[in-house]
């Protein structure tokens, strides 16, 4: 017969719990879990194997501890005890058969406990007395407050906060420090580093895996040599995989990586602000001739020492392609992204990098969004943000410049402004009576500079809502910087956009100013425009749209050739290098000056095709426009000379950043690729999965303008910016026009707005997009080492500062391994089937 004993176990003895002593010397009596001594803010100073709480057998007698884990009834129940400022002690105590906590005096709970209770239901559960997420989040933030104050104990952990919270040199730790802990997403297998694997991801046979990569190779090699032509920039990710592969460094001078070529910088030194300069920004030193001589030879200007070496045509050994060799490299190219297996892999590899993303999100999205709620005074409105691709003869909203034309009519009326061949010179007041207007009669209305349904695909009539009441005199008395009035309208309103961009701190643009390459003296009216009236601020640089319209100038007799066009466009510019003090306004306004851009309709049909037999630039006669390709060549190649005579007098450099991509033929991101260090739109690249993964792994910067593109070529809902963002390529939000697309004072700050609504953006992503727009801006080095971090240049974490950016060091992670492993992937095929 069996003992009752051993039918049924023991009664479970329950945990008596008493008031904690406050002595602090009480240890947990799980020793094999947690040998230290209880400290007196009721927090286990060992971490547990668990989460953060030691877990006791029911069976445990327990006396005179703050915090006890019990078994009750087969679960798992916590007593958290807090002593009262009287000393009494309150516990959160889980009653039997509920998880919900009960908050109450904890002798009152045991006196309860042990008494019999009326109306008592067999059901193993109760209705709490406080919601369940409130309960929860109670708890979480007993994990939370435990976690701090073990960290607290320790010198130093790696971490995901920012490097100036240890005391450690930034220079003494490994770059592998630096490493956040999050979930990562990884393929693994027995044939994971073999060809199987890639044929089994990418569906394409293993021959064709290793040929797609040679080509992806050759294409990124060629690159590579363009920019540094033109002392632009490449990404030193890329370019290690590319020394890596055997490829020599290319000739040229190549553009110094402040990443490489200086120690990582210390934060004590680069505050949130950048400091104040003061005086005249135009007051810049003047260096001497240094009596180089130049010459246009077939639409490209070159530099000799001397007179001596002019005469015997012995010009200096600055590098570029010649027409020749662009042309085999385009048409190279061209083959590549038609190639049908490279298509089949980059567009694979292109939709894994979109699931990637996805599953990355799913895996961090709280971590990314915690990590930004540690960082105190950071947020999306005080992180540094760049509006890299704005037109400053639209940069303000239609509001602002009919409140501008108004003030004007008001106050200067008698003010000659222009002057007519039919009437002579004319007064404000006068030009508005030539339309039958008054200050009075205008509004926003009346204006009509702003785009509506008419202007989609409709290029021309977008171009004319740059005429304010659709009078083409008013455009030149208010948005020209060569009128009658030297451009002093012009000149008052872009100052009152600095203004408020200058007042809001943390927006920044880069304005586009005209030059058309009509005459030479163009440079030298912008020049004395900007210097004249002051127009500057810290918070705006410039470029240099050129506008493609030599079939304009030719059909109206303006010049004879496109070589006519070129030389306006760069002689001044070489006379203003070699000798500073011919042209002193060009010299300081080109401190401003980041680079150039090429501008028109896209759209526009190209009939010629490019090949040895292409006149050069003096022989370009016909009134046919020359293609796309045909413009940034002889922009590019010009450029790369005047870029190396700058490098070698210690000036700064400039950047080719053309229209590319928003419509026409996909031969223009061709191009782009090429000989753009970034492009803007890009919107082509969607139907071209070879070119996007190649912008990708070259990290080309591309300044997206959905607004703009709403009202002219693409709806919004097929806008592909989300779809970038997520496959990493290194995008950016601007605003284009907004006196055309926006309503508020703060365009940029609209195009994020719309964006992130439409788009459901998470609060990661809008600072990672304007992080991307501060690293693909034109900004100095000293400027973005203030403004995203002085080690900003490195690689992956190490180059982050979530202090400043608000961009978690999990995203800046996942952004980083995920570039080396496509890089990774197509860089081993070549070795890997030359050595088998």
């Amino acid at each position: 017969m069996t003992s009752q004993s051993d039918e049924f176990p023991p009664p479970q003895k329950r945990p008596r719990i008493l008031p904690w002593s406050g002595d602090g010397n009480n240890r947990c009596p799980k020793n094999s879990l947690c040998n230290s001594r209880w400290p007196k803010n009721n927090l286990c100073s060992n971490k547990c194997p668990k989460d953060n709480l030691c877990y006791l057998d029911s069976d445990q007698q327990v006396t005179d501890t703050p915090s006890t884990i019990m078994a009750f009834r087969g679960a798992a129940s916590m007593v958290s005890t807090t002593p009262d400022r009287d000393g009494t002690v309150f516990a959160m105590y889980p009653s039997p058969g509920s998880e919900s906590p009960v908050f109450g005096h904890i002798e009152a709970m045991m006196e309860a406990e042990d008494s019999p209770r009326p109306n008592k239901i067999s059901a193993p559960y109760e209705v709490p007395q406080f919601p369940i997420e409130q309960i929860e989040d109670k708890l979480k933030l007993h994990r939370q407050l435990s976690a701090m104050v073990e960290r607290s104990n320790v010198k130093y952990e790696a971490s995901e906060t920012a490097v100036d919270d240890v005391d450690v040199k930034v220079s003494d730790i490994d770059e592998s420090d630096y490493t956040p802990r999050y979930q990562r997403v990884y393929i693994s297998g027995e044939e994971t580093s073999s060809y199987l694997l890639d044929n089994l991801i990418t569906n394409v046979p293993v021959e064709d895996i290793s040929k797609s990569s040679k080509l992806l190779i050759e294409a990124l090699r060629l690159r590579e040599k363009y920019m540094a032509w033109a002392v632009q920039g490449f990404p030193t990710v890329t370019s290690r995989f590319l020394r890596e592969a055997g490829t020599e460094d290319p000739s040229g001078p190549v553009r110094p990586s402040p990443a490489l070529c200086s120690d990582p910088k210390s934060l004590e030194d680069h505050p949130i602000h950048p400091p104040l300069k003061e005086g005249c920004p135009f007051d810049v030193d003047m260096p001497e001739d240094n009596g180089y001589c130049f010459q246009m030879v077939d639409g490209l200007f070159q530099i000799y020492s001397s007179e001596e070496d002019l005469k015997q045509n012995k010009p200096k050994n600055y590098h570029f392609p010649d027409f020749t060799r662009y042309i085999q490299d385009h048409n190279l190219m061209c083959a590549l992204i038609a190639n049908g297996p490279v298509k089949s892999f980059c567009y694979r590899r292109l939709q894994y990098l979109t699931s990637k993303y996805q599953l990355h999100v799913l895996l961090n999205e709280m971590r990314e969004l915690a990590a930004q709620k540690a960082v105190p005074h950071r947020d999306f409105y005080n992180i540094r943000k760049v509006d890299t691709h704005i037109h400053a003869a639209s940069c303000m909203n239609q509001k602002h410049l009919l409140r501008f034309i108004k003030k004007a009519v008001k106050n200067h009326p008698d003010e000659v402004v222009c002057h007519s061949q039919t009437h002579g010179s004319m007064t404000l007041s006068q030009v508005f009576a030539s339309m039958n207007l008054t200050a009075y009669d205008l509004s926003v209305d009346m204006l009509d500079v702003h785009a509506d349904r008419n202007t989609f695909h409709r290029f021309d009539k977008f171009n004319a809502k740059y005429n304010p009441v659709g009078e083409s005199r008013l455009r030149e008395v208010f948005l020209k910087t060569d009128n009658y009035l030297n451009g002093k309208y012009f000149g008052h309103i872009i100052k009152e956009v600095m203004s408020d961009l200058e007042e809001s701190k943390y927006q920044n643009a880069e304005l586009r100013l005209s030059i058309y390459g009509k005459s030479q003296d163009e440079w030298d009216k912008l020049a004395q425009w900007a210097v004249q009236h002051k127009v500057h601020n810290e918070n705006v640089r410039w470029l240099i749209q050129v506008p493609r319209l030599f079939d304009v100038y030719k059909s109206n007799n303006i010049m004879e050739s496109f070589g006519a066009l070129i030389d306006n466009l760069f002689r001044p510019l070489f006379e203003a290098t070699i000798n500073p003090a011919s042209h002193p306004e060009i010299h300081a306004f080109l401190q401003y000056v980041i680079g150039f851009d090429s501008v028109d309709d896209e759209s526009k049909p190209e009939n010629l095709a490019l090949d040895k037999d292409t006149p050069t630039p003096q022989f370009w006669t016909d009134t046919e426009n020359p293609p796309y390709a045909y413009y940034l060549y002889y922009m590019y190649a010009n450029m790369c000379t005047l870029n190396q005579l700058r490098l070698d007098r210690g000036l700064n450099t400039l950047v080719l950043r053309p229209h590319c991509g928003e419509a026409g033929s996909i031969q223009h991101l061709v191009t782009g690729f090429l000989l753009s260090e970034n492009i803007s739109h890009g919107l082509l690249l969607r139907k071209v999965p070879v070119l996007q993964f190649l912008y990708y792994l070259a990290q080309i910067g591309i300044a997206m303008s959905p607004l703009s593109n709403n009202s002219l070529f693409l709806n919004y809902h097929r806008n592909p910016l989300p779809e970038y963002l997520a496959r990493g390529l290194l995008v950016s939000l601007s605003s284009d026009d907004p006196l055309q697309f926006h309503f508020t004072k703060e365009p940029l700050m609209e195009e994020y707005s719309i964006a992130t609504q439409v788009w459901k953006l998470s609060q990661t992503d809008m600072c990672e997009l304007a992080r991307n727009s501060v690293l693909m801006s034109g900004f100095e080095h000293e400027i973005k080492q203030f403004w995203i971090g002085p080690n900003y240049t490195r690689d992956g974490v190490a180059g982050n500062d979530i202090k400043r950016t608000n961009v978690p060091n999990i995203r800046v992670a996942y952004r980083h391994e995920t570039l080396l492993d496509e890089l990774t992937n197509i860089f081993r095929h070549p070795s890997d089937k030359e050595g088998n």
